[in-house]
């Protein structure tokens, strides 16, 4: 009994190896063919003008923290450009909008704490 179920578990091991074997050979005839361009395609590209693409504006501290749990508090947070500078923040205000207003946080350089207890950032 053993042994008949050790020979269907390779046996399917099998099966599956060879569907997806099959599986990975369809899909790199199907994206081989797709990235060759054609002769017909290659005028109307030349044609179509080209689109410049658009760049995200940047979110500011507090589009970022409200979707963190309790507004972000206690979380290092810092922009994307800052090398080894962050701030934890320590409490919020906002303005009505949600967007704009004022956080404190102590600040970090390099995973340490530095001297300024309480630092308020603004974003107007």
């Amino acid at each position: 009994m053993a042994t008949s179920l050790a020979n269907r578990a390779s046996s399917s091991n099998q099966t599956l190896n060879f569907l997806r074997y099959s599986f990975n050979l369809l899909r790199n005839f199907s994206t081989s063919s797709n990235s060759a361009p054609s002769s017909a395609q290659t005028p109307s590209a030349t044609t179509t003008p080209s689109k410049k693409s658009k760049r995200r504006k940047k979110k500011n501290l507090f589009e970022v923290a409200q979707f963190l749990p309790n507004w972000g508090l206690g979380y290092h947070l810092a922009k994307s450009h800052w090398t080894s500078v962050s701030y934890e923040i320590t409490k919020i205000n906002l303005y009505k909008d949600g967007r704009h207003g004022k956080a404190w946080g102590i600040a970090y350089k390099d995973g340490s704490n530095t001297c300024e207890p309480n630092v308020l950032l603004k974003s107007k």
